[in-house]
């Protein structure tokens, strides 16, 4: 199974993007997802970005995440426009 996580476009330089995951800045590839611009949320695989994504779907994917490691079930408030912040628990 192959997963892509979610990250913040912060600086382009040729085809390289300085992206933020959950705090951590990492350099990826744009060969694949050259549109991306400063700002995108993309999708990130092994390295390339493969998909721009739109916020909402970011901060769903994070409720997932956060869910899959013990936090309360955010996943509905998330989808509803929520702020998708721990501790604001929603039951499903």
């Amino acid at each position: 199974m192959c997963l892509a996580v979610p990250a913040k476009v912060l600086e382009i330089k040729d085809s390289l993007a300085k992206v933020e995951l959950s705090g951590v800045m990492r350099d990826v590839s744009l060969m694949l997802l050259p549109e991306a611009k400063i700002g995108d949320y993309v999708l990130v695989h092994a390295g390339f970005a493969m998909q721009v994504v739109e916020e909402k779907e970011v901060e769903e994917m994070n409720a997932l995440f956060a869910e899959m490691n013990g936090a309360p079930r955010m996943v509905r408030e998330a989808a509803e426009g929520g702020s998708g912040r721990l501790g604001q628990e929603t039951r499903a």
